[in-house]
């Protein structure tokens, strides 16, 4: 029960639709007890052959008019308590969804998207069922057993009402027991439909390196194995979950037969009527519900209790990167002094960057260059303080970035990353992701610059194409090319290309450098790049070897360097010259 305890603060909120639900259900609780007192009266009245017409109609209107207040009755309590748990489940999902979007780059290295996905779903669903369902069966075990079992001991007979409940009890035992079972089997069976949900997105998001591997077979199998975990995981539930009914219904089948052994014995003595037995069974029969209901009641609250566990433990996740106290709420604009000293990524051992310091100028481009691995992503990612715990400073503006808000920071920033994402929907809205209210102008004015403009045009339906889930339908060259425009709407103080520029042709880098170099004389530039084509018009590169620069200065001046820089450069000249097939 210890969940209803914790959803104290949604109770609180919702209090006066609770309470109004539990009054309408007690209510109900309490009509409910008259047709069985009412049906006693008349078997007596038929029994001595004193029921008049006159009487009969009466309990008839009494009956009518308990049934049409408890219809209307029964519609206020499931508005009110089960159209609270509705709005929990939106709070719980909307709450968990906005933390997921406050998370760092790191949550998401640790954690599978079908887990989280698994926490958004089943385990909410969970905790709905116990705010809406659970506090019923609360409500409704306690009002309609403690009303059946206060009118059976004091109308009708106290002495039989104790004998008919000697087996209760260890109806509570047996059930609390399987409760605690039920806990911890829930919660494996719901990491199991985690780990399943995660297989199912990773296989549906890489069926195109499936099939080009074809490895269908392969995969089909680990799905099915994962699948059977959740059915074997699932199965144990059932089984705990199976034993409440046959337990209860049991255990009140020994009730029954305690009742009619005994209540025979005190109708031969005189002591009850026939009508009272009859009143006294149906009154048992009333009392089975209560206790089906508190059996639920472990059920749902162990589920909901393990689901809430899963979510909090999520949600107790603290961001690694806050805006301090007082953020600067304005865009930074100016120079760029990168002073890093050392730099390591969570969990390595070895520095990601160290001894890494440039400056670049408010208008200027910054080329840089380097293996795998040498640090150029790392510098990006600083930039937009996706990570931070490094020895250094990153002053933009005159002011440290850990300054400004992250959102504004951001907003300064058109970041175009290596992996492009696009979403499943039409170009137009993917282009104007950042300002869906912008004109088609305007759109058009960014693809114009990313010269994917009369790509989009080629299409049959234009700009109204829909690309598909992470732009499937598009090539490499025209998803970076549509990822370029949409950065370049922002009209961003700084814009960062990262390698993106490594899937289209020659020709049409040479055409998108040349209308940033136009188009954006007064912002600032940076890019990666592995084609040194890509940044030779820089105003100054930087070489990175192993996460430090070991060299820098502009293209003319790193040529004559002879060094690493000129050694990439001979090599792609010489690329090009194989790929020409020779041709001077």
């Amino acid at each position: 029960m210890g969940v209803l305890l914790k959803l104290g603060w949604f109770f609180k909120e919702r209090r006066k639709h609770y309470i109004f639900g539990i009054s309408m259900l007690i209510i109900v609780s309490m009509l409910q007890l008259l047709p069985p007192k009412i049906i006693g009266i008349i078997v007596d009245e038929i029994t001595h052959r004193t029921l008049t017409v006159e009487d009969l109609m009466k309990w008839l209107v009494v009956l009518a008019v308990a049934g049409i207040v408890m219809y209307i009755a029964r519609n206020y309590w499931r508005l009110m308590i089960f159209g609270s748990a509705v709005l929990l489940a939106r709070t719980m999902r909307t709450r968990l969804f906005n933390h997921l979007t406050r998370m760092s780059p790191s949550f998401y290295q640790k954690r599978r998207i079908g887990d989280l996905m698994a926490h958004a779903t089943n385990d909410i669903n969970a905790v709905h069922q116990t705010a809406g369902m659970g506090v019923l069966t609360l409500v409704d075990s306690i009002a309609t057993g403690g009303f059946v079992i206060a009118m059976m001991g004091f109308t009708i007979s106290w002495k039989l009402t104790l004998i008919a409940l000697i087996p209760i009890p260890f109806m509570i035992l047996l059930t609390g027991y399987y409760g605690k079972l039920l806990h911890k089997r829930f919660r494996y069976a719901q990491e199991s439909f985690s780990n399943l949900n995660d297989k199912t997105q990773e296989s549906i998001s890489g069926i195109k390196v499936i099939k080009t591997f074809g490895q269908q077979n392969e995969d089909i199998e680990d799905f099915t194995t994962l699948s059977s975990d959740v059915v074997e995981k699932n199965m144990r539930v059932a089984k705990v979950d199976a034993l409440f009914d046959p337990t209860i219904t049991g255990i009140f089948a020994i009730s029954y037969i305690l009742s009619f052994f005994f209540g025979t014995k005190y109708i031969i003595a005189g002591d009850m009527s026939i009508g009272d037995m009859v009143a006294f069974s149906a009154y048992l029969g009333l009392l089975v519900w209560p206790m089906l209901a508190f059996g639920f009641l472990f059920n749902i609250a162990e589920r909901g209790n393990a689901s809430y566990g899963r979510i909090m433990e999520l949600l107790s996740v603290s961001p690694e990167i806050n805006d301090v106290d007082d953020a600067i709420d304005e865009k930074p604009e100016g120079d760029l002094h990168f002073a890093i000293d050392t730099f390591k990524f969570t969990g390595d051992n070895r520095a990601a960057l160290h001894d890494v310091h440039f400056t670049l100028k408010r208008g200027e481009t910054l080329g840089i260059v380097g293996k795998t691995g040498s640090g150029k992503t790392a510098i990006l990612k600083l930039l937009l303080r996706e990570f931070e715990g490094y020895k250094g400073s990153i002053v933009y503006g005159g002011k440290s970035i850990h300054l400004y808000k992250q959102q504004r920071l951001r907003e300064s920033i058109g970041y175009v990353p290596q992996d492009h994402f696009l979403f499943s929907t039409t170009l137009s809205e993917n282009i104007a992701f950042t300002n869906p209210r912008i004109g088609n102008e305007k759109i058009y004015e960014a693809a114009k610059l990313a010269h994917i403009h009369e790509d989009i045009l080629d299409f049959a339906e234009g700009y109204d194409t829909i690309v598909g889930e992470r732009g499937v339908s598009l090539s490499g060259g025209q998803k970076q090319r549509v990822s370029i425009a949409r950065a370049l709407l922002m009209k961003p103080e700084l814009l960062i290309l990262d390698d993106s520029l490594s899937a289209v042709d020659a020709k049409t880098e040479e055409a998108i450098l040349e209308s940033l170099k136009q188009t954006r004389t007064d912002e600032t530039t940076i890019i990666t790049s592995h084609r040194l084509s890509a940044i030779q018009h820089a105003h100054q590169i930087i070489v990175m070897h192993e996460g430090t620069i070991v060299e820098s200065g502009t293209h003319t001046e790193l040529m004559k360097l002879n060094g690493r820089y000129k050694e990439m450069y001979d090599l792609q000249q010489l690329e090009v010259l194989v790929e020409q097939g020779g041709e001077q």
